[in-house]
């Protein structure tokens, strides 16, 4: 065909051409994914800090990060999960998009997915705030790899979530994260007014004294139940021991 370059180089098609590699450098760069191909779905639950389970039942275990395991006790276990509540409330609709480089579904039959709420990629924002680490399992790097790693880096300079609140936490991405067992909580329980108290014992906890976050405490880390929570402090309930805001904590031994 006669002319240089031919149809397929014209102007326009240049312009298109330009605008669509911009895209795809603007979602490596920072962590915007290209829209998805997955029909949208809507969540049920969240496990934990990095494992949803959607309305159809399917669990959703997100790929290429990690967070401490809720109930083990291990620092910022219970805060991690509040992160993704947040992030992907029960009733959200959603995307969640493989990685053609990665496995698509685990060893206990979890989908593994890139979770996608609007133009948010979940499982970076994650990293963003400190609340997950990169993991990279087997080794394997997906096509967010870099940016998590630097999102990471970013969030441990500034001692952002986990990185301030369990210090002895390394970023290694070949390994899940692990962040220690939380400390123990004060040594005296005893009920005391709370002007009487100091700063040592967090305020929306009148009859016992357990000291505020960090570390972040669960039910099993502290020896009384049935105690008060008091709702009409700053800071109320810090370490979440009254999940259904009833005024009572630890109702029941965390598993």
């Amino acid at each position: 065909m006669a002319g240089s370059g031919g149809p397929g180089h014209t102007p326009r098609m240049r312009f298109v051409m330009s605008v669509l590699a911009a895209t795809i450098a603007a979602a490596v760069l920072f962590g915007v994914p290209v829209a998805s191909s997955s029909a949208p779905v809507r969540v049920g639950s969240v496990y934990d800090g990095d494992t949803l389970t959607l309305t159809d039942g399917q669990k959703i275990r997100l790929l290429q990060v990690d967070t401490p395991e809720l109930g083990s006790g291990e620092c910022y276990s219970r805060a991690a999960h509040r992160v993704l509540l947040s992030l992907v409330p029960p009733g959200s609709v959603v995307a969640i998009d493989i990685d053609p480089a990665l496995d698509r579904v685990d060893r206990y039959g979890r989908l593994l997915r890139y979770v996608l709420n609007g133009g948010l990629n979940v499982n970076l924002e994650l990293v963003r705030r400190g609340a997950a680490a990169p993991y990279f399992y087997r080794g394997d790097r997906g096509r967010y790899a870099g940016v998590l790693m630097r999102a990471a880096q970013s969030a441990k300079a500034a001692k952002r979530g986990l990185w301030g609140a369990c210090p002895r936490t390394l970023l290694d991405p070949d390994r899940a994260v692990d962040t220690g067992v939380s400390g123990p909580p004060a040594k005296s329980h005893t009920a005391a007014p709370i002007a009487s108290r100091g700063s040592s014992c967090a305020p929306s906890y009148p009859t016992v004294c357990v000291p505020p976050p960090p570390p972040d405490l669960d039910c099993k880390n502290v020896p009384d139940r049935h105690f008060t929570v008091r709702w009409d402090v700053p800071d109320p309930d810090p370490h979440h021991f009254d999940g259904n805001h009833d005024g009572v904590g630890c109702e029941s031994q965390m598993p």
